[in-house]
């Protein structure tokens, strides 16, 4: 059987407080009494537990992170690899990280998620756009919050995000770079702040080439950034913009896969006759039989300093709310071609 806490308190003839503190090297306790506990504990090859480090410092050791239904399904791949970079920089922190998956719905009525409930984590972290009860019901808790990938309105919490503005200003003035002036956008839930500041770096990269924005090459009504729903706005786009456009910027590779699906059916080539980039760099969209001209979101390192993040707001409560963003970059690759 593997020594407990018990074993080394019986040991020592100290309580299991005790030897609790010793492991924290609180204060409190004389060198002496440190000394041999600490003997003993070698002696045992003991290995403190979560539950005995808790002791002292009230911690349960575990980080939440929830993501809604609607994200996980439709982007596992994206959010996926934040969820490892948390899971790799949560044992550099000596956390353990609890996935919980709510509905894209919730409502002020729903439950939280049980690790919230059963006070069983630190801090949580939520990844993507999350509905504005839950929102609120973290807010009134008081512990540390990170959002990933979303902006809430209220400016308590900390933020991970990707510097979008410059993403979507990098893709379109590729697409410039190659000759092309009669460039689309096409987006879905438009009210997101990552896909609303795509959409103000496609307009300061038109801007500055003295190009117009032309509204009629902006089709932003879909309700979420899904494959389906670009192949729906390349429909809407090109029933009224015919023979009118030579690329097309999406907001992620979701809907760029869509659009170049739907102008494969209409007898369109990619990027012979149109080009098209999109937004993430989704690793398994690269298996698609023409690569993808995107902007990289470095996905594992959000993880990575979310968790960096929420561990330094739950060691240091007096630190204030950070707001982090992070770089992102040009990846051209097959589907952009110089207009000739």
């Amino acid at each position: 059987m593997a020594v407990t806490i018990k074993d080394v308190a019986r040991e020592a003839n100290v309580s299991i407080a005790t030897v609790s503190l010793v492991i924290h090297n609180h204060r409190r306790i004389s060198n002496a009494t440190k000394n041999k506990v600490r003997d003993i504990i070698e002696r045992l090859n003991y290995t403190p537990s979560r539950s005995a480090r808790g002791l002292v410092s009230n911690k349960t050791g575990n980080i939440g992170f929830i993501i809604t239904n609607d994200h996980f399904l439709r982007n596992e791949p994206f959010y996926t690899q934040i969820f490892i970079g948390t899971e790799i920089e949560s044992k550099e922190n000596d956390f353990y990280v609890l996935l919980s998956i709510i509905e894209s719905d919730f409502k002020e009525r729903d439950a939280l998620p049980r690790f919230i409930l059963d006070r069983n984590v630190d801090g949580v972290i939520v990844a993507g756009k999350v509905p504005e009860p839950l929102t609120e019901k973290l807010l009134a808790l008081k512990i540390p919050v990170v959002y990933i990938d979303y902006i809430p309105k209220y400016s308590k919490f900390s933020t991970i995000t990707v510097d979008n503005v410059k993403g979507g200003y990098l893709a379109v003035n590729h697409l410039i770079e190659l000759g092309h002036k009669r460039i689309a956008f096409v987006g879905g839930d438009i009210e997101h702040p990552s896909i609303r500041d795509r959409l103000k770096g496609y307009a300061q990269a038109l801007e500055k080439a003295g190009l117009k924005i032309d509204n009629a090459l902006i089709e932003t009504s879909e309700e979420y950034p899904a494959r389906a729903n670009g192949y729906n706005a390349a429909k809407k786009l090109f029933s009224v913009n015919n023979g009118n456009i030579t690329a097309v910027f999406t907001c992620n590779d979701a809907m760029a896969l869509g659009v170049i699906q739907y102008l494969r059916d209409n007898n369109r080539r990619v990027p012979d006759d149109i080009s098209v980039i999109g937004f993430d760099d989704i690793l398994t969209e690269r298996t698609n039989d023409i690569q993808l001209s995107t902007v990289n979101v470095p996905k594992m390192e959000i993880g990575i300093e979310a968790m960096r993040l929420i561990s330094a707001l739950i060691k240091d409560e007096k630190l204030l709310s950070k707001k982090i963003i992070l770089p992102v970059e040009l990846v051209e690759r097959q589907s952009t071609k110089k207009l000739l």
